[in-house]
């Protein structure tokens, strides 16, 4: 496989490898790529997570098990605040 870089990509890597942190321009791209890889399945993850989320919330509003917004919850929730963070 090959890869092009940006020139200034390919001058951040070859700072990294003369820095010793990478032994090779291929470790420092590998580890990137572990990186990334990683980062996708914690979003993925989240996602689910997210969906999973979304269902229950679903089933609990067709069960109508809801509090209706209003005016008068914003105040409580405003005057609850305000106590918690007063003391």
């Amino acid at each position: 496989m090959n890869i092009s870089l940006t020139p200034e990509m390919d001058d951040w890597v070859a700072r990294k490898v003369k820095s010793g942190m990478y032994k090779s321009s291929s470790e420092l791209i590998r580890e990137g790529l572990r990186l990334l890889q990683l980062r996708d399945e914690q979003r993925s993850k989240m996602i689910e997570d997210l969906r999973s989320e979304m269902l229950v919330g679903i089933k609990q509003l067709d069960a109508g098990k809801f509090t209706k917004f209003d005016r008068k919850l914003v105040e409580e929730i405003k005057h609850d605040a305000r106590k918690m963070f007063a003391t």
